[in-house]
């Protein structure tokens, strides 16, 4: 025994699956092994896990408490190689991964171009492509009769809104959804993590060159204009990583967020019969789905920069400590007795899907208003529409982070006149 698991000793250990086949049964293992857990994640590296919602509050603004990747003590010591699966979660520069003035030297650029008048300026743009993408479903329907809304509605949504927000060229965007899927995937080999951390990148430094040689009315221009404006704003590094987290994010966490509401609102008629010409609803919706069934179930990582003691348990400094949402999305100190129930009419005690503090979303205004206007407009348009699988028997996405399902086949029923 090591030293370090020494001092680990009596802490419970839960080895969490890559594939994410259980994903809320794994996170209520996690709430019942304690506040405090570790985890085994791919490739035998281990982390904790805090799984009590106050506990965790408390944690993301504990300044002790670091972003930055640096002072993971493993990596200082070389022992993630850049091919780990989870890599692209982790090694990243950008406002995500960075702390005190420089973060919010970071968040502030980005803040300026995103801000709120932007957010509601996309409202019409947005309804748009719902409405266009609804129109274009009847025509994608499986020889059993179903469709599959995840394919044809709930990605396609967010990937077009954030990649119009960003100036992406039509071109570029089949390659970035196939690279920005790969990045929340837990289950993939080194080869190809590392050919898709260098593609992405890539890419994303095409469309930096482009908006540079051709400006738009989108934000990678703005980042561009601003930083030619203060010159040490952002580096060619600083603004790629920035559009990374940007693009993967905005989408990702929209896409799960859709697919997660309607799989709920059709697993749960009886909340489903209450949105029933109850426009002011919706939005009761999709904060009860980002409780219920967070987006990303986990995410990585934050390191104490000194020992800290978190409910009796003592974590070193520069060990990873991961942000379980799906486990403090239902804990029931925070949430009550009924927790585990799917209820858009409970009075809404804050929860943590889009995190908390100095690093909150940036991006959760828009997957807000993306959401809600997409499922408003899906049942106004198919109210009789019925899930096309027995529950339950959807794959998972196979991930640590992303907490959804690959298909969502419905069958839409008759449109509404």
């Amino acid at each position: 025994m090591t030293a370090d698991q020494a001092s680990h000793s009596g802490v419970p250990l839960l080895e969490l699956d890559p594939y994410g086949r259980d994903h809320q049964g794994e996170a209520a293992r996690l709430r019942g092994l304690g506040p405090v857990v570790r985890v085994k994640l791919p490739g035998d590296v281990e982390a904790w896990s805090v799984t009590r919602h106050d506990l965790l509050n408390q944690l993301v603004l504990d300044p002790r408490i670091s972003k930055d990747w640096h002072n993971w003590s493993a990596m200082q010591r070389g022992d993630i190689p850049d091919d780990w699966p989870l890599i692209g979660m982790v090694k990243v520069t950008n406002m995500v991964t960075a702390d005190g003035a420089e973060h919010r030297r970071l968040r502030k650029l980005v803040s300026q171009t995103f801000t709120a008048r932007r957010v509601e300026e996309l409202r019409p743009g947005t309804y748009q492509i719902v409405q266009d993408l609804l129109e274009a479903l009847p025509s994608h329907a499986d020889p059993d009769g179903t469709v599959d809304l995840r394919k044809h509605f709930a990605y396609p949504v967010p990937m077009q809104v954030i990649s119009d927000l960003f100036g992406i060229p039509d071109y570029e965007r089949p390659e970035l959804r196939e690279a920005v899927d790969k990045i929340f995937r837990s289950d993939l080999s080194p080869e190809v993590v590392g050919a898709n951390q260098i593609a992405v990148y890539q890419l994303l430094a095409r469309v930096v060159e482009l908006r540079t040689k051709e400006r738009g009315d989108d934000l990678t221009s703005a980042l561009i204009s601003a930083r030619e404006a203060e010159p040490d704003a952002l580096t060619q590094e600083e603004l790629v990583g920035t559009l990374l987290v940007m693009l993967s994010a905005g989408h990702e966490t929209t896409l799960s967020l859709i697919v997660n509401a309607v799989r709920a609102l059709l697993t749960h008629p009886d909340q489903l019969a209450l949105t029933k010409g109850e426009e002011d609803m919706w939005p009761a919706v999709v904060e009860e789905t980002l409780r219920w069934e967070a987006p990303i179930g986990n995410f990585p990582f934050r390191y104490p920069t000194e020992d800290i003691e978190v409910a009796g348990v003592v974590i070193p400094a520069g060990d990873p400590i991961m942000a379980p949402y799906s486990a403090v999305g239902r804990d029931p100190e925070q949430h009550g007795p009924s927790a585990g129930s799917f209820d858009i009419t409970r009075e809404q005690a804050r929860h943590l899907a889009f995190g908390h503090g100095a690093h909150a979303c940036l991006g959760a205004p828009l997957a807000r208003l993306e959401a809600t206007i997409a499922l408003r407009e899906l049942f106004a348009r198919f109210p009789d529409m019925i899930l096309g699988a027995v529950p339950g028997t959807l794959d998972p996405v196979p991930s640590l982070f992303s907490n959804s399902v690959t298909t969502l086949p419905v069958r839409l029923g008759h449109p509404a006149g």
